[in-house]
C-alpha cells in the first residue's frame, strides 16, 4: 500500500511518501499536481520525505524525476529527505545522486531552502548531500 500526504510548512511543502512506490502507485505521486507545469507559479521548495518508503522501483524513480522536472520548469525545487539506504545506493549507481538534493530529514531540507548547487568549496556537483548521515 502506498500513500502521499501533502502538508504545507512555513518554508515550503512536504510530501510524506509511505509504502511501496512502484508502477501501480507512482500515479498517486503524479496526481499531487505539484510538478504540473500547467498549474502556474512555483510553489516554493518541495521536500519529499522518504523515511517511510519501504520500496522504490524504476517507475517510482521516474515519478520522482517527473516531479523534479515539473517543479524545475516552474522555477521550483525538489529536495529528498530521509532517503532509505537501498534507494540512495540506486541513485549512486545510476548517477541520480547528481540530480537530487538529499538531506537527513525534512526539517533540515526546509531549513536549507530551495535546492541548488552546494555552496561548499570544491563540491563540484549540483547535488547536495548531508555528509553527516550514515550510509
Amino acid at each position: 500500500m502506498f500513500s502521499v500526504d501533502v502538508r504545507q510548512e512555513g518554508r515550503g511543502t512536504v510530501l510524506v511518501l509511505r509504502g511501496e512506490l512502484d508502477f501501480d502507485s507512482s500515479v498517486q505521486l503524479d496526481e499531487t499536481g505539484l510538478g504540473d507545469p500547467g498549474t502556474g507559479t512555483a510553489p516554493g521548495p518541495v521536500v519529499a520525505d522518504l523515511a517511510a518508503l519501504t520500496f522504490c522501483d524504476s517507475s517510482g524513480i521516474s515519478a520522482l524525476l517527473r516531479l523534479h522536472r515539473g517543479l524545475s520548469a516552474r522555477g521550483g525545487s525538489l529536495a529528498l529527505a530521509a532517503v532509505p539506504h537501498t534507494v540512495r545506493r540506486l541513485f549512486a549507481l545510476t548517477g541520480l545522486d547528481q540530480i537530487f538534493t538529499v538531506h537527513a530529514d525534512a526539517h533540515e531540507a526546509l531549513a536549507a531552502g530551495p535546492a541548488g548547487p552546494d555552496p561548499a568549496p570544491g563540491a563540484g556537483t549540483p547535488a547536495r548531500q548531508n555528509r553527516n548521515e550514515s550510509a
